[in-house]
């Protein structure tokens, strides 16, 4: 499966029913089933000629084929065949993964390498990996060598192949690839001339069209507190995904200091700024997934900058002493209905 937490948090976006159908139940079809360490679900209006059963299986054969590509906790899969290749040669991958791969690189030259599917030595040095929290913080040293090891400028990306300028570069796509399945559930749905849809995989989510009711699908953000589950706010997006990253759920403190999940790779060490939750609206999930996470490691300023830049719909929500502070860029105020 999918390398989602322990080590990025998957901040739990979740659809909410708000108006009760007026249309019978049963015009609504709901499959769902395990992945990527998670779960999908997938909500669609019944169209003639579309035998449920057959697109479950066909959903469910296309997850297991992106997880036996992408799946760092897979030991044989194309993914950790490539970060098992301890060579600089070139490496061919498949269409899909090199995909997934090349929009990665685009966002992280995007974000001035915040988002960097190369990060995970520090992750795991930070205790966020596989590997066990640190028994004390690890020092200036060792965190300047492991940097040594990360960067999107080690990897290069060819028509049908990858290579590295380390042997040992590790790439990690779980900031990104569930994002990309999403995409690829609603182009299935599409082909079947399915229009008005959900597709959720543990929390990254695309809709299209309405609910049975009429009514558009509403989005429930979930409040950013560690100690409880509630709702923050309830949007409608029209025909595009939503993704959420946060970091209030997976940190440990030490000494009185709280450290993050979130590494920001131009540093080594943890986000210590009062962004807590960052949500992106975009027509493509894979996208929305990516710049979630290169959002939240930025901080408010810059990440409202590269918004405003960059024409995206986002939401971000600060924690300040009195409680907590939406910011909103334009185009998320012309894109989102807040309800």
């Amino acid at each position: 499966m999918l390398n989602i937490p322990n080590n990025r948090l998957l901040i739990v976006v979740i659809s909410t029913i708000l108006v009760a159908c007026s249309l019978p139940k049963e015009q609504e079809i709901h499959l769902t089933g395990p992945t990527m360490g998670t779960t999908y679900n997938v909500k669609f209006i019944a169209v003639d000629g579309v035998d449920k059963q057959k697109l479950k299986q066909q959903i469910d054969q296309l997850l297991i084929e992106i997880n036996q590509l992408m799946s760092t906790y897979i030991q044989d899969s194309e993914l950790s065949r490539f970060n098992q290749w301890n060579s600089t040669e070139r490496f061919a991958l498949s269409a899909k993964t090199l995909e997934v791969l090349n929009e990665a690189k685009r966002l992280g030259e995007m974000s001035a390498g915040l988002l960097d599917v190369t990060v995970g030595p520090l992750v795991n040095l930070w205790g966020f990996g596989p590997q066990s929290r640190p028994e004390k913080i690890p020092s200036i040293e060792l965190i300047q060598a492991t940097q040594q090891l990360v960067g999107l400028d080690k990897l290069s990306i060819g028509p049908t192949w990858v290579s590295k300028t380390i042997p040992n570069l590790y790439v990690d796509l779980s900031t990104i690839a569930k994002g990309y399945a999403v995409d690829q559930v609603a182009e299935i749905l599409q082909a079947h001339k399915i229009q008005n849809f959900l597709v959720e995989i543990g929390g990254e989510m695309r809709v299209s069209g309405v609910k049975p009711s009429g009514i558009s699908w509403k989005i429930a953000i979930e409040k950013p507190e560690a100690e409880q589950r509630s709702v923050q706010d309830i949007i409608s997006v029209g025909d595009n995904a939503v993704a959420t990253s946060g970091d209030y759920r997976i940190y440990y403190e030490q000494d009185g200091v709280r450290y993050s999940h979130l590494i920001d790779p131009s540093t080594g060490f943890p986000i210590t700024h009062n962004v807590v939750s960052v949500t992106v609206i975009h027509p493509s999930s894979m996208t929305a997934d990516g710049l979630a996470t290169a959002l939240i490691v930025m901080g408010k300023e810059k990440a409202l900058a590269l918004a405003k830049k960059y024409d995206i719909a986002v939401l971000l929500i600060t924690k300040e002493k009195h409680g907590f502070t939406e910011y909103t860029s334009d185009k998320f105020e012309q894109l989102v209905t807040v309800h």
